[in-house]
């Protein structure tokens, strides 16, 4: 599951130690790493929370939790994917082309400098991709792909596959963080893969660790990175402090005096607050104000009945109003869902034969002639249809509790099924009993947003269809919808370029079988939580930018060219 950033109603707040009033010091001057985080000129440093749950302590790049900012403003990856031009764009690498049908090579810029001084080459992009032969690294899955990955000389590094998975890669080469063989090779298997590492990690990046307390963790701009010099791009922000995540109420009261410049968690009622404060901005100045980052989804265990048969899906998707969840329970800040499930950006996939022929929109009357058709009725007057077997049923929706949104989500969605003869009764438990859960497939119905902005179609997919389906489901099918011919066009799309003619044929034939088996139904999207003050800084990033980017500091959006909203902000007169 995507990890949780909405704030609870009621959160136990920190105290915002900063000096966020007048400046103390001469801007530009002194020695920032004997400056105290309590000195930083105002006009010099950003301000951000949203994406810290705790305080800083896991500054290893190589497992799935770290301190804010560690991949991206520390260590840095191959390419970047822009979501607009749906396309990768050469980062540390300069450039890199498929030489042969199984072979593809690599040429990092350079001049690219680590922190410590010594220069990054293509055996630090060698080392980082083989430790991915090590049992628990997260990108291990590469290593079925490839056979091997060989520096040809300083800057070159040749990839040969075992199967050439262009999607698969693609993606790779823009979530995956390359690190210094001279410091990583020093750690022991097990530091890899569960250690915090060294709080003073040694980076490629456009910063490095300043300092952290418990509630707070600081950087500061390294004058030598290599962008400046090869791109043209320089950070404006001489030093960001990003604090453990704060409580609705003081978020706002910061955001509107200007003491907290960008605040990437939901906030409810926002749009309130932006008509009536102009220094607070979205991405968009209208609903649905944030960017879709990713789908939430109705799930549906199918190995129950009769949750296992498709008409009795394709009537819930009838049954359940999106456009109530998006008014009432967010107040327009997200959009409904496409019935294909995809996000806005790859809008121009959407296959309008399919979505007329097979879409979905809410109308109760139509669910219950979908019910009524499959052989789903009332038997014994209670108000609830039985399954096809004549036996009742009554589902239970979980959702984690204290997650707001999500609770009246499922509150709305329960009754929906309700009112068309479905008994489904929303419960709210702990968020790690719902992941147990989930991955164990003890339970009727859940919402899950794990299908979000990737290189390619190809992950939403995977996320609906991976199989085979084992005793316990961690990033995938948590419906457990066997659907062989599904998952072998899945694959097929993995094997194929972007640019290849049968790229969107593919997915107009995944459109189509996800549209007749509803493995999940997609209800509404997800935002890039993002509400940035102007009273600092301002050039924050939006639908007019010329290049779009997310302006966003949650791990995932750092290959998607988050730093580059650095780049352009500006001080305000």
């Amino acid at each position: 599951m995507t990890k949780r950033r909405h704030l609870p109603a009621i959160f136990a707040t920190v105290a915002l130690a900063s000096a966020c009033t007048d400046d103390e010091g001469s801007e530009g001057g002194g020695d920032p790493g004997g400056m105290a985080i309590d000195d930083f000129p105002r006009r010099e440093t950003l301000y951000t929370t949203g994406s810290a749950w705790e305080p800083p302590s896991d500054f290893n790049t190589v497992s799935p939790g770290q301190v804010t900012g560690l991949n991206g403003l520390g260590y840095e990856f191959l390419y970047l994917f822009d979501t607009a031009e749906q396309r990768l764009t050469p980062w540390l690498a300069e450039f890199g082309d498929w030489t042969a049908a199984d072979v593809f090579e690599l040429t990092l810029r350079d001049g690219i400098l680590w922190s410590d001084g010594k220069q990054m080459t293509a055996d630090d992009v060698v080392y980082t991709v083989e430790l991915g032969k090590i049992r628990g690294v997260p990108y291990g899955h590469v290593w079925t792909l490839l056979e091997s990955a060989e520096a040809v000389d300083a800057l070159t590094v040749r990839f040969t596959f075992k199967e050439a998975r262009h999607q698969v890669w693609d993606n790779f080469l823009y979530t995956t963080e390359i690190v210094p063989k001279h410091v990583f090779e020093q750690y022991s298997e097990e530091d890899l893969v569960n250690g915090a590492l060294d709080p003073e990690p040694v980076v490629s990046g456009p910063y490095e660790v300043h300092s952290f307390d418990e509630e707070r963790l600081a950087w500061v701009k390294r004058e030598d990175w290599w962008a400046t010099e090869a791109l043209g791009l320089e950070v404006q922000p001489r030093f960001i402090v990003d604090h453990v995540t704060l409580g609705n109420a003081e978020t706002l009261t910061r955001l509107i005096d200007g003491s907290l410049d960008l605040a990437n968690n939901f906030l409810p009622g926002i749009a309130d607050y932006i008509e009536g404060e102009p220094r607070i901005s979205t991405y968009y100045d209208k609903p649905p104000f944030m960017a879709a980052a990713n789908t939430a989804m109705l799930i549906p265990n199918t190995t129950r009945k009769p949750l296992d048969d498709p008409a009795f899906r394709r009537a819930m998707a009838f049954a359940i109003s999106p456009g109530e969840i998006v008014d009432a329970v967010y107040g327009g800040m997200v959009a409904e869902a496409s019935p294909t499930g995809l996000l806005p950006i790859w809008e121009h996939y959407y296959d309008a034969e399919a979505l007329a022929e097979d879409g979905f929109a809410f109308e109760s009357s139509r669910a219950i002639d979908v019910l009524r058709e499959a052989g789903y009725e009332d038997r014994d007057g209670d108000g609830f249809v039985e399954d096809l077997d004549g036996e009742s049923f009554a589902f239970k929706l979980v959702v984690p509790a204290g997650w707001t949104d999500w609770e009246a989500a499922a509150r709305s969605i329960a009754s929906d099924l309700r009112d068309v003869g479905i008994d489904v009764t929303e419960e709210f438990i702990d968020a790690a009993d719902v992941d147990a859960a989930r991955g164990s497939g003890d339970f009727d119905l859940l919402i899950n947003n794990g299908s979000g902005i990737t290189n390619s179609p190809w992950s939403h997919y995977r996320y609906l269809y991976e199989l085979p389906v084992g005793e316990t489901q961690t990033v995938s099918n948590f419906s457990r919808w066997e659907s062989e011919d599904a998952w072998e066009l899945t694959q097929q799309l993995a094997t194929v370029a972007t640019e290849d003619e049968s790229y969107p044929k593919l997915i107009a034939e995944l459109q189509r079988l996800s549209l007749r088996e509803l493995p999940a139904i997609p209800i509404w999207y997800n935002g890039a939580w993002s509400q940035a003050s102007n009273a600092v800084w301002t050039g924050w990033p939006s639908e007019e930018s010329e290049a779009p980017v997310y302006p966003n500091f949650w791990a995932e959006m750092w290959g998607l060219g988050a730093v580059r909203m650095l780049t352009n902000l500006k001080l305000v007169e």
